[in-house]
């Protein structure tokens, strides 16, 4: 049965942003309470960037035991770290160089390889080793950073795409219609294993797509990669601004936590 998403709501960005922050520390909290350590799958985009920027303010610095936080990527572009589209390069400038995170803590997908099906297969390798997961059984993030394409996809899963459809990888390289192309993902198996999932989408722009995911009218709507995200066992949270939310029907009471 597919899981309730809980949708929040803020009313602008700078609330968005504090309220994202808490949930994000709670969570780590917890799984630091339970196993001594968070790990946690970052996501690139201006909307994530907002967030980063919010978590390493002093405010927010002090909230966290960074040091107990392993930072994974769910995908990556296929270019070198130092590039202006890098999702490593702007994590790194916005969090990790203000948080001062130990680079051992710090796990990015080698998009600049020769050999993109080598790069998936080793960060593949990595996740598991993290983890101490072995095929066939999928691997627990604690906590994953995911965002929303104006078509619908996620992390870097297009519709209509071979990583859309590949159930057995973990890790596997994706196709992009326009821009980059080339791409290491995640796969809908790990992100729907995934103790807790959370969806960042900010801005008007994004508020048709919002509404054809949460509130699906069409087979087109449900097959949408973002709709297709849906944790077995874990929690689907969607932080909204505003306007993003703007064309949502009513949320009722019994469809999650506002």
């Amino acid at each position: 049965m597919p899981v309730i998403p809980e949708i929040r709501t803020a009313a602008n960005l700078h609330e968005w942003a504090q309220e994202v922050a808490a949930f994000i520390v709670s969570v780590g909290e917890q799984a630091i309470r339970s196993k001594g350590r968070f790990i946690m799958a970052l996501s690139g985009g201006s909307t994530p960037k907002t967030l980063y920027q919010v978590l390493a303010t002093p405010e927010w610095k002090a909230r966290l035991d960074w040091s107990r936080i392993v930072f994974l990527f769910g995908d990556e572009r296929c270019i070198p770290p130092d590039h202006p589209d890098s999702n490593f390069k702007m994590a790194h400038s916005a969090l990790f160089q203000p948080l001062n995170v130990h680079p051992d803590h710090i796990f990015r997908m080698k998009g600049e390889s020769e050999n993109p099906t080598a790069a998936a297969q080793e960060y593949e390798e990595t996740i598991r080793r993290l983890t101490a997961s072995r095929p066939p059984h999928m691997p627990i993030i604690d906590l994953v950073l995911l965002g929303l394409g104006d078509d619908g996809h996620t992390a870097s899963l297009f519709l209509g795409t071979a990583a859309l459809r590949e159930d057995k990888r973990i890790v596997t390289v994706g196709q992009a219609p326009t821009g980059i192309r080339s791409r290491l993902t995640m796969t809908l198996g790990v992100l729907n294993h995934a103790a807790v999932v959370l969806f960042l989408v900010t801005g008007a722009g994004k508020a048709a797509m919002v509404r054809r995911v949460l509130d699906p009218e069409s087979d087109a709507d449900r097959s949408l990669p973002a709709a297709k995200i849906s944790p077995e066992s874990g929690r689907l949270v969607w932080m909204l601004d505003h306007s993003a939310a703007q064309q949502l029907k009513k949320i009722p009471s019994d469809r999650g936590k506002t």
